[in-house]
């Protein structure tokens, strides 16, 4: 070919084993294909170097293998890793570099991830940050800097249960290098090397590679996570060369408590950057807050992102009961410890002691005695108050399993809902309390009570397509009438989702809409509008394996004409462990969704020959 590389295309088979199935991405150093290893019957990734141009070939070829070479030696030292993808050779076929890679079904990268599906709640980042973050650490402890940690660099993948985005990957280790390493370097000393919005600063003024520089990446990674946009994107790379170095990124306006952290990972100055120790300290008390001490430290000894941060109660700590006001009692005198002689009074008179004593036991009693019933007189009434204020409206504490219709003074998850209890499976379900957790006080539950939730209701949030976290929070009056507790509901992103959900719902339950479907279900069909939940143990006729998002411009007709082949395409049987000789893809679209702005399809497998599956077919 003209481009001096070998023709590329599915049916190839590489180095007589690797047979290439499908192209998986393309990147600036050539594709990913997903292959076939036929000497060990399994899948793997493969990356293709690809030279776009004779002249690069011929200048660049050794180079461009050499360090093919690096990048697989560089992971392959990190293998073991669980946030890194798995590097299992280098090879040349025809001339070029092939690296071979674990395939990770159902990975999607976290630039795709946002752009699909919007930005992240603080706790997700912090939960991808925590894992990138283990990575980077653990290459720095070997000298290997990875010098382009950037969104598209990232995996979110499903772990074994299915739960989805679940494992976090680091990936491409094509530029990273060992300062000071006997390794030959493959790009120029004044060249740049890594992403233009992600450079730290000393990178772009052509400073050497060091972990904080990859801190100062990842601290860019997560601010796009949070934010949906880089905090240095511009029209050019030039333009984003210029602003990290020279101006400040726009504030946050969706990280929440990731705010000062990101400040603190994007410090110009190196030597004033957070460490990775502290950041590791940062991202766990976003994801898991602790209870706020009654006694707070100095918070000129916090270092400045921890200012105004709040912790939790220990799990299983019984908060304090409250006090009732009691009339005052006389104070008991000091025991005076003081070398210098006590002054008696103005005349020096003692009274005798033993009239004292007598006096203040009397009087200790009757204050004693009034106290009390003041105390009792003036409690106030059980239950007074409402829990979560005047706009929510409740009268009581919400409790795990309350389903609720939720009405917004305007833009949905914009002000504070009105609720109200409903029935589960009612036409006006909004959502579900998924949890329950306490707070130290009320101020604690406003500064914890979102991220919180985001993180208990987590995994529920991940088998549902369009949903969201809301934290329903007590107020300072309500505090106690709302049993010291934040409730998680897990509530309809756009239109109800009607509950039960997750460990709420009774096997043989009816599904009248797609809304509350999971990933993982169980379905035995009962019409073509209709199915029921089933367990996975036994028989049943389709499986949920995930959600694929359709033109929202399209009728309802076509919608569901088109929904099959969508998920044949973005949510594979294969990708789960299906046989694709047995198993096909199948899908539901709801039309009371579709038209209230839910432009989803559940994907889900079936047999080939409309039987029914059973508990091992995977």
């Amino acid at each position: 070919m003209s481009s001096g590389a070998p023709e590329s295309g599915a049916g190839r088979v590489i180095a007589g084993r690797y047979l290439l199935l499908n192209r998986l991405g393309t990147g600036g150093m050539g594709h990913v294909w997903l292959a076939h290893d036929q000497r060990l019957d399994c899948e793997v990734a493969l990356k293709e170097i690809v030279f776009r141009d004779p002249g690069e070939a011929a200048r660049d070829r050794s180079a461009r293998i050499a360090r093919a070479r690096t990048e697989a030696r560089h992971a392959a030292w990190l293998r073991h890793h669980q946030n890194v993808v798995t590097v299992h050779d280098v090879l040349e076929h025809e001339g070029l570099p092939w690296i071979v890679m674990e395939y990770v079904p159902g990975a999607i990268d976290l630039r795709a991830l946002v752009a699909r599906r919007g930005p992240l709640p603080p706790a997700e980042c912090a939960r991808v940050g925590l894992a990138v973050l283990d990575a980077l650490t653990a290459g720095h402890e070997r000298g290997i800097m990875h010098r382009d940690v950037k969104p598209a660099n990232i995996l979110l993948a499903p772990d074994r249960t299915g739960s989805p985005y679940a494992r976090v990957l680091l990936t491409d280790y094509g530029i990273s290098v060992q300062p000071g390493g006997d390794e030959p370097r493959y790009t120029g000393e004044h060249v740049l090397v890594g992403t233009s919005g992600y450079l730290a600063p000393e990178r772009a003024q052509g400073g050497p590679p060091t972990a904080a520089a990859d801190l100062f990446s990842l601290g860019c990674t997560l601010y796009y996570g949070a934010e949906g946009h880089g905090p240095f994107e511009r029209d050019t790379d030039l333009a984003a060369l210029t602003a990290v170095v020279l101006e400040e990124p726009a504030p946050p306006l969706r990280a929440g408590a990731l705010e000062p952290l990101l400040a603190a990972m994007l410090t110009k100055d190196p030597g004033r950057r957070i460490t990775a120790a502290e950041t590791e300290a940062a991202l766990s008390a976003i994801l898991m807050p602790r209870s706020r001490p009654r006694t707070q430290p100095d918070p000129g000894s916090e270092p400045p992102w921890a200012i105004g941060a709040t912790e939790t109660a220990s799990p299983g700590q019984a908060a304090p009961l409250p006090l009732p006001p009691v009339a005052p009692v006389a104070p008991v005198a000091p025991v005076d410890e003081s070398p210098f002689p006590r002054s008696t009074g103005r005349h020096g008179r003692k009274r005798p002691r033993v009239l004292l004593g007598l006096l203040a036991g009397v009087l200790g009693a009757v204050l004693a005695v009034g106290g009390a019933w003041y105390a009792l007189a003036n409690l106030p009434p059980v239950g007074g108050g409402k829990p979560y204020g005047s706009a929510v409206g409740l009268d009581g504490p919400l409790e795990d399993g309350d389903c609720v219709d939720a009405v917004w003074p305007s833009t949905p998850f914009t002000g504070t809902p009105g609720l109200q209890r409903v029935r589960c499976l009612g036409n006006d379900t909004d959502g579900q309390v998924m949890a329950l957790f306490e707070a130290g006080s009320a101020q604690d539950a406003a500064a914890n009570g979102h991220s919180g939730c985001e993180e208990r209701t987590k995994e529920i949030r991940g088998r549902l397509a369009d949903v969201r976290a809301y934290a329903v929070l007590p107020t300072e009056d309500g505090f106690e009438t709302a049993g010291r507790k934040v409730a998680c509901l897990v509530l309809g992103a756009s239109r109800p989702v009607y509950g039960p959900l997750g460990e709420y719902r009774e096997m043989g339950m009816r599904f009248h809409t797609t809304a509350n479907m999971q990933k993982q279900d169980c379905l035995k069909r009962i019409s073509d509008e209709n199915a029921r939940l089933v367990a996975c143990e036994g028989p049943h006729d389709q499986r949920v394996l995930g959600f694929a998002r359709l033109d929202p411009e399209m009728t309802y007709d076509r919608a569901q004409a088109e929904a099959t082949g969508v998920c044949r395409e973005s949510v594979k049987p294969i990708d789960y462990g299906y046989d694709p000789s047995v198993y096909e893809s199948d899908s539901w679209i709801s039309e009371n969704d579709w038209n209230t702005s839910t432009h989803f399809a559940v994907c889900t497998v079936r047999t080939q020959n409309g039987g029914t599956m059973e508990a091992d077919a995977v």
